[in-house]
């Protein structure tokens, strides 16, 4: 019955032949078994290799097939920028890494960990999130080094300062050139519309700053391909962030999901994801000069620029300018 279970997928066209793609890759990506797994997913950039799929590529051929060790843990402390790793982890030419993230908005992510771009597409390592690292030899067999150097991984994500094996740092495993995926737009300074009773004037602006200079991120999720930009910090001008603020923003939010309906906006407040803009009132601690952080993630990332700009403008004392026309109405902003 369980190996009947394990086939339903076949029982359709359309389950068929995702399999055999899914088959078709997974031998293609076998193939080249004498490069890191990250670096491949990374330059293959396929909208097909989703979540889900990664995991099986993860198992199938790095546990399975070239028998690497691996190490995990909840991350006991949230890492801002994780690409500074890199310099450190390219010195561990003695062993092959991957480094899979559990990324809780977007899913498991995964970066060979010695290429700061790619560790950079992790984006904010967040506290009590699943990380996995996996060691081995690109198929000769693995030994004790490999199985120390995914425990030493760890200890590094986790803010702990090692000093690495002469084991690990001799060896064929040296950091490669690898080809940037194609990015999705990302935010630029761009003339958008300040909203001021009932009329509108056009003007340059570069509004929030990112909170880190990176790229956007380079996802596959669960839910399919994906790209997040970086958190965008959002000044609060008003003295309070108070009720009108909040519906200001919900206002904006309707306004640019209505428009790029694929895309997502994530909303952060200390490092924590607000699911209801309502609770940035409620908690009353929203004051003056507080940052609010904001993301964009989906397939063709755009308007980010005016996004920030109208939100900077809706935390400000001129968020009425976005409470005008009925209640339930959506407003053209993008």
């Amino acid at each position: 019955m369980a190996d009947t279970a394990n086939l339903d997928v076949l029982s359709t066209r359309s389950g068929f032949n995702s399999a055999v793609r899914h088959i078709k890759k997974t031998m293609e990506i076998a193939a080249d078994s004498g490069s890191n797994l990250g670096d491949i997913i990374y330059e293959l950039d396929d909208n097909e290799l989703t979540s889900s799929r990664i995991a099986l590529l993860l198992r199938m051929l790095l546990v399975d097939k070239l028998g690497y060790k691996t190490a995990s843990t909840n991350l006991s402390a949230s890492i801002n920028d994780p690409s500074l790793l890199a310099k450190e982890f390219a010195k561990w030419s003695g062993v092959d890494l991957v480094a899979a993230y559990y990324h809780p908005e977007l899913g498991l992510l995964i970066a060979n960990p010695k290429v700061a771009e790619e560790l950079a597409g992790f984006g904010q390592l967040r506290k009590q999130e699943l990380m996995v690292i996996y060691a081995g030899l690109q198929g000769k067999e693995t030994d004790e080094n490999c199985q120390k150097a995914a425990e030493l991984a760890l200890k590094l994500f986790e803010g702990s300062k090692i000093t690495a094996p002469a084991a690990l740092t001799r060896g064929k495993f040296t950091v490669k050139k690898v080809s940037k995926p194609k990015k999705a737009s990302e935010a630029k300074p761009a003339k958008v519309k300040t909203v001021s009773k009932g009329k509108a004037t056009t003007k340059k602006t570069t509004s929030a700053a990112p909170v880190k200079k990176a790229a956007a991120v380079q996802v596959k999720s669960s839910g399919g391909p994906k790209r997040m930009t970086p958190r965008y910090a959002i000044i609060v001008q008003n003295e309070l962030f108070h009720n009108g603020n909040v519906e200001a923003w919900k206002r904006i939010v309707a306004s640019y999901k209505a428009k790029h309906p694929a895309l997502e906006v994530y909303i952060y407040y200390e490092n924590e994801r607000i699911l209801d803009i309502n609770s940035l009132f409620k908690w009353g601690k929203v004051k003056h000069g507080t940052a609010i952080e904001i993301a964009v993630a989906g397939d063709d990332i755009q308007d980010v620029a005016k996004l920030q700009r109208y939100l900077a403008q809706g935390a400000s004392h001129m968020f009425e300018a976005f409470l005008r026309g009925p209640v339930n109405s959506v407003l053209k902003l993008f």
